[in-house]
């Protein structure tokens, strides 16, 4: 049997576009899944490549399906309403401590709860874990370094990783001495030895609005203020609020991601980025840039980390594999510009060093190709949970909720109506075997009570795809006069 009939007046571009819509319906094809290719189509159809070629680009136009460069084409979620920018609603903040910290401790408990859907925790190693590969760089460690892998290291790291990440952001065109940097315990320790070099307790730190409520609490702990700025969902900090808060409090430093926020998903452009650094540089107030969601972009090139662009040397930047290959490692690292002398001083007294056979068999990794192919995959698996997740919110949640689309990562950031408490949802969800991150944690001023923040990166379940269906039940049920 024909699946296009020539003789029938339909076009047959059209012809093609129907046969992928029933796809669709029919659950053969699933948002996020790879349509087939145009010479594979036009020789199951008889048909010409160009006339396959019209009927996606049609579907592309009309926003069902995406091209991806050197890839082929991919379904969208197309019911999914995206989370715009709203600066006009954001209500300028003051310098504040941490309010929601039992909350947080809950939030983290969560994740440990025995046969829970943990969506609340970002780990996009999950999704596609290394693990076989570093477990066999591990051994082959060993063999090599015997009595040595129970020894302290040096202060600031194996040099033979700190010069091979170097190499990797030369290769950007960042000029990074290996010398300088600082091997850290994940990219907290970094953040945290990079605060303490540029301020001290009692100050206040800029911080983006939503913002990751690790960094939220790293700040509190070291008894100094957040005071938020406004973020945009696809574009990162607004450089013009930042400048508007800084006429108005003393800001000692920033701590942003400029490439790929967590837990928005956005992405400073180049030009806004270089924008960031000299307006903050021009006022001498210090930049930590946390790095470590950098290699898990969906564009076509890896954001540019702001540390090109600093003349001062006032741009800290921290990063990890946390993210990306091993969170158990917990093996990050420090650029810390002009402040590397306090930085090593501080690592010194913190934590004297980090984990050598950690350090040794991420080298191995890295220098092997194996890192780079593992990341390849690793983002490709991560772009598909993306969409496939919000294509099922969109169709179990209620319609009035919007889904953020983020430029990389692993988790996604919802918008429920106004009167939907998340911090309360969140205990309804646990009952039910579900975690989240309620939107409050996000805010050191308890700002995104109704927003909420769900992870992708896991292997994809029929757990996960029941789970966010008893969260849409949720959010539907909600009672209005409950806030």
């Amino acid at each position: 049997m024909r699946l296009l009939d020539k003789s029938a007046p339909e076009f047959l571009y059209q012809q093609v576009i129907d046969f992928i819509e029933r796809q669709e319906k029919s659950g053969a094809l699933k948002p996020g899944d790879k349509l087939p290719s145009l010479r594979k189509l036009s020789k199951q159809f008889d048909i010409s490549v160009p006339t396959v070629k019209q009927a996606y680009i049609e579907l592309e136009r009309q926003g069902m399906i995406c091209a991806r460069p050197q890839s082929g084409y991919y379904l969208k979620a197309k019911q999914a309403r995206t989370l715009l920018p709203m600066p006009s609603k954001w209500a300028c903040c003051q310098p504040v401590e941490v309010s929601c910290r039992s909350l947080i401790e809950q939030v983290y408990d969560a994740i440990h709860i025995p046969d829970t859907v943990a969506l609340g925790i970002s780990n996009p190693v999950n999704a596609h874990p290394p693990d076989k590969a570093l477990a066999r760089l591990m051994r082959s460690v060993l063999t090599k370094v015997s009595e040595k892998a129970v020894s302290y290291g040096p202060v600031n790291g194996d040099a033979k990783l700190r010069l091979t990440l170097a190499l990797r952001y030369q290769e950007q065109g960042v000029a990074v001495d290996h010398q300088d940097m600082v091997i850290t315990n994940g990219a907290q320790e970094a953040i945290a030895i990079a605060l303490q070099c540029v301020a001290k307790p009692g100050d206040i730190i800029a911080v983006e609005s939503p913002c990751y409520f690790g960094l939220i609490e790293l700040i509190e702990s070291q008894g100094m203020k957040a005071l938020e700025v406004y973020t945009c969902t696809e574009q990162g900090v607004c450089v013009d609020s930042l400048e508007q808060v800084l006429d108005q409090h003393p800001v000692q430093a920033c701590l942003f991601s400029t490439a790929i926020n967590n837990p928005l998903g956005s992405m400073m452009n180049n030009e806004q980025r270089q924008r960031l650094v000299k307006l903050l540089e021009s006022r001498d107030i210090p930049l930590i840039e946390d790095e470590v969601y950098s290699d898990l972009y969906y564009s076509e090139q890896r954001p540019i980390p702001a540390q090109l662009y600093s003349e001062k040397g006032l741009v800290m930047t921290c990063s990890s594999f946390s993210k990306t290959a091993a969170p158990g490692y917990r093996v990050g690292w420090l650029i810390p510009g002009k402040f590397e002398e306090a930085a090593k001083r501080i690592k010194r007294a913190m934590s004297c060093s980090t984990a050598m056979l950690q350090q040794w068999t991420l080298t191995d990794y890295l220098l092997s190709g194996e890192y780079d192919r593992h990341l390849q995959v690793l983002r490709k698996t991560l772009r598909y949970n993306c969409e496939r997740m919000r294509a099922l919110i969109a169709e179990h949640f209620p319609s009035e909720v919007c889904i953020s689309q983020p430029k990389g990562g692993s988790v996604l950031w919802i918008r429920c109506r106004s009167h939907v408490d998340t911090s309360k949802l969140f205990f309804q969800a646990i009952e039910k075997g579900i975690s989240f991150s309620p939107g409050e944690i996000f805010s050191p001023a308890g700002k995104h009570k109704n927003y909420m923040r769900i992870s992708y990166g896991e292997k994809w379940s029929e757990a996960i795809e029941k789970a966010i269906q008893t969260l849409g039940q949720l959010v539907h049920q909600y009672p209005k006069g409950d806030r």
